[in-house]
């Protein structure tokens, strides 16, 4: 990191951000990463006061299996918006080891062209242990990069797990990419993930793939029909795209801008904003409870004895939890 960006105190910080400096907007999102509780407290303070210029970008979230190439369409999205003007930011969240806690962070080298735009911004993010797959700080991230001036925030998911479910309650829109099949296209596609996606892209739509690409389309399109209407009153669309040949990117982008026109007029887009604010509290605030459980004195040895009775069939989870609780925090008896 550049020693001139390394040291920043709140305020400076928060000028870089908005000035739209690269590097200071990576420091701070670095420390934003960072569990210490000094480090929460600061990234508490700098999202007060940059909160106000925060919530203007349109957040995308971009999901997809292994293997369907989900750098590649991302990159050829954002040269797309770029050259038309738009600042891009791309959050890409890669799965962290269990293991050793390490994690690729490879992003940067897929999306090479992408990563040397000048009005782009690419962050690569460790899952560490949060449930889903997504870093815990991504909330936080995308209200950085909205101050920072980004026009749109791409969120890639893992692509396994519980991710899709996490990312669906961060972003606008949920995108799902999704490959040319061979006759039996909709086997093993959860109804989950289905009914979360906006819209549908089917990607590798070239070649030898393009026959396959358009039956694959015809199925979607008629799967989508079995599902209950969006609140919104938005209907996803399937679209074919060929990211390496930069076909059909224009029309996913319309898609996205066609949803946000609808939504913004019938008021149900910021309602969502709203819906998926409260949900982050309540989650936080669960999040903060364990902690401070955790933390709580002889709470530990309280934990490890009921751990014990459970093992011996002499208590079940459920009362056990009751027990801790009730001796780390006594309740008032009341007389009726």
């Amino acid at each position: 990191m550049n020693k001139r960006t390394s040291n920043l105190r709140l305020p400076e910080m928060q000028q870089g951000i908005l000035a739209g400096n690269s590097l200071v907007l990576a420091r701070a999102i670095t420390r934003c990463e960072s569990r210490k509780p000094a480090d929460r407290k600061w990234t508490y303070r700098l999202l007060d006061q940059l909160l106000a210029y925060t919530g203007g970008s349109l957040r995308v979230g971009i999901t997809g299996s292994p293997g369907v190439g989900k750098s590649t369409f991302i990159e050829a999205l954002g040269k797309y918006l770029t050259a038309a003007g738009k600042k891009v930011a791309v959050l890409a969240i890669d799965p962290t080891s269990e293991k050793t806690r390490g994690s690729i962070l490879g992003d940067k080298t897929r999306m090479d062209e992408l990563a040397r735009d000048e009005r782009a911004f690419i962050r690569p993010t460790p899952t560490g242990t949060t449930l889903g797959g997504v870093a815990g700080s991504t909330r936080e991230t995308i209200l950085l990069c909205e101050a920072a001036g980004f026009d749109l925030v791409l969120v890639e998911t893992v692509g396994v797990g519980q991710s899709e479910t996490v990312v669906r309650g961060m972003v606008d829109f949920f995108l799902l990419l999704q490959l040319p099949g061979g006759g039996d296209e909709l086997q093993g596609i959860k109804k989950g993930i289905m009914e979360m996606a906006d819209g549908i892209v089917v990607t590798k739509a070239d070649g030898d793939n393009a026959a396959r690409a358009r039956k694959t389309q015809v199925a979607y399109q008629h799967a989508l029909h079995l599902f209950s209407p969006a609140l919104s009153g938005w209907v996803p669309q399937v679209l074919l795209t060929s990211a390496t040949e930069r076909r059909g990117i224009d029309n996913v982008w319309k898609m996205i801008e066609d949803f946000r026109v609808k939504t913004v007029a019938n008021g149900s887009f910021a309602e969502t904003r709203i819906a998926q604010n409260i949900h982050w509290f309540k989650e936080s605030l669960q999040a903060q409870l364990q902690s401070r459980i955790s933390q709580a004195k002889g709470a530990g040895a309280k934990i490890i004895a009921a751990e014990k009775m459970i093992r011996q069939g002499k208590i079940t989870p459920a009362a056990a939890a009751a027990d801790v609780a009730d001796a780390l925090w006594p309740r008032r008896s009341s007389r009726i």
